[in-house]
């Protein structure tokens, strides 16, 4: 008897949990007619678990724990232990759904960034779902070159250490390259003296902010 040629289409309900912290600016009011740009920030490998205070060891988080003035909501979440970012896409949007249907949030100024890991899941994420984002910072991370076109219309600021020896400059390079090819407007920083640790001078410098709020979707 000869093969048959069948096809399935069927929805699938998929259940995701992703604890997070959550930082609302000074002069946050849910009730009021103003909307707040949102950043989403990943964390890298070694903040995975169920313990949020290790997502405050490094980048945003840390950040706002020390200096609450960001214009922004900033939602941090954190990947669980057996997993990693680029795994986590789809219930990263759901998130983004979550938190623009009980927040303030204006829904086209979403800005999405991470380091290392992070960086990674940055770039997997906003390649699922670009017509999300206003604006990506990957730092340190693999992106796919194959798939840059699908990020073209994404105003991207990437960040690499020149000296770093866990993910290699290369990496962010292809990328970057990749985007100029197809068109996209992308910017990149090689610190010629930086190793893999790009967040503390990145997200410490206000013109990464600065440069986030000049676009919106």
């Amino acid at each position: 008897m000869e093969q048959q040629t069948h096809a399935l289409e069927t929805q699938i309900t998929k259940i995701v949990r992703l604890n997070y912290l959550l930082f609302l600016p000074q002069g946050y009011q849910a009730e009021s007619n103003q909307k707040w740009p949102l950043i989403l920030f990943l964390h890298g490998v070694g903040e995975r678990g169920d313990d949020l205070e290790l997502v405050k060891q490094h980048g945003i988080p840390k950040l706002v724990d020390q200096q609450a003035n960001l214009p922004f909501i900033i939602v941090s979440p954190q990947c669980p232990k057996q997993s990693s970012w680029p795994l986590e896409v789809d219930a990263l949007n759901a998130l983004i759904d979550d938190l623009t249907a009980k927040h303030a949030v204006d829904v086209d100024r979403i800005y999405l960034t991470g380091l290392s890991t992070g960086g990674s899941g940055t770039w997997e994420l906003a390649t699922a779902y670009p017509s999300r984002f206003a604006a990506i910072a990957p730092l340190c991370g693999v992106g796919d070159p194959e798939h840059a076109y699908l990020l073209k219309a994404i105003p991207a600021w990437v960040f690499h250490g020149a000296k770093d020896d866990v993910v290699k400059p290369e990496e962010s390079e292809q990328m970057v390259e990749a985007l100029k090819g197809c068109g996209g407007n992308v910017q990149f920083t090689l610190y010629p003296e930086a190793d893999h640790d790009v967040w503390t001078e990145t997200y410490g410098n206000p013109e990464l902010y600065e440069w986030f709020l000049n676009h919106s979707r």
